[in-house]
Parts: C-alpha cells; sequence; structure tokens
C-alpha cells in the first residue's frame, strides 16, 4: 500500500465562514490557520497547500482571556537604531481589528512561501458583512 500523495491540481478548494464573535482570539487562530493548511480534508499532505479559503467576520468582537487585553503588545522593528515600535492590543483593536486576527493566524502558519501563499485566502472583516456571496462560503462548526 502506498501512501497518496495531493497534487496542487488535485486540490479542490471551498470557502468557509467562521464567527469570531465572544471567542478567545488563539482558539479563533488555530482553527483558521487548521483550515487554511487543509488539516480538516483526508488528502492533507505537507508540502501541498490544499487548504480552503476562510473568511472571518466580528474580527473586532474577539476576546482574550485574562488580564491580556491590558498585557498584551504588538511589536515590530523599523531596522535602525531605536527603532522598536509598540502597540497594545486594546489601541491595535481599535485602530485595525483586522490586523490582530490576521497577525494571531499568521503566526499559526508555516513560516515559508507555502505559509505565504496559504494566509493569502484568508480574508477578514471586522464587521458582520462580507463581499464573498458570490463564492457560496458554507458555515464552519467548530
Amino acid at each position: 500500500m502506498r501512501t497518496y500523495m495531493a497534487k496542487a491540481a488535485d486540490v479542490e478548494r471551498k470557502w468557509y465562514v467562521v464567527d469570531a464573535q465572544n471567542r478567545a482570539l488563539g482558539r479563533v487562530a488555530s482553527e483558521v490557520a487548521s483550515i487554511l493548511k487543509g488539516k480538516h480534508k483526508p488528502i492533507f499532505t505537507p508540502h501541498v497547500d490544499s487548504g480552503d479559503f476562510v473568511i472571518v467576520l466580528n474580527a473586532g468582537k474577539v476576546l482574550l482571556t485574562g488580564n491580556k487585553a491590558q498585557q498584551k503588545f504588538y511589536y515590530r522593528h523599523s531596522g535602525y537604531p531605536g527603532g522598536l515600535k509598540a502597540i497594545s492590543y486594546g489601541e491595535l483593536l481599535q485602530k485595525n481589528p483586522r490586523k490582530v486576527m490576521e497577525l494571531a493566524v499568521k503566526g499559526m502558519l508555516p513560516q515559508t512561501k507555502l505559509g505565504r501563499a496559504m494566509f493569502k485566502k484568508l480574508k477578514v472583516y471586522p464587521g458582520s458583512r462580507h463581499p464573498h456571496a458570490a463564492q457560496m462560503p458554507e458555515k464552519w462548526d467548530s
């Protein structure tokens, strides 16, 4: 018996809608990352992008447990001396709620070309509306 290895041409992509309202950020992000990788499919192959498209709704209403809402910071560096920038979770959630979910999911995907291709299939919206009705997305039940 031989192990089945999916080819890129064999993959059929679906669209799923995940509602993040009143759910923990990390739990939603790990679920979304798993769908983007294709781990929910029987044809999952680690070196092939076999995942589906994911639409995350209500990203602005995601929760954090404990004191993380006050203590969590996001950092970036310009590359110059003294160029460290920090923004708190609360500030980033008010300024750009999409970025919070995108950063959480991006950190759970492979840090390679394959991971970047998977990340492009993620669509995040801060409210409950999205422009992807033509793709006939299915509701993802967790």
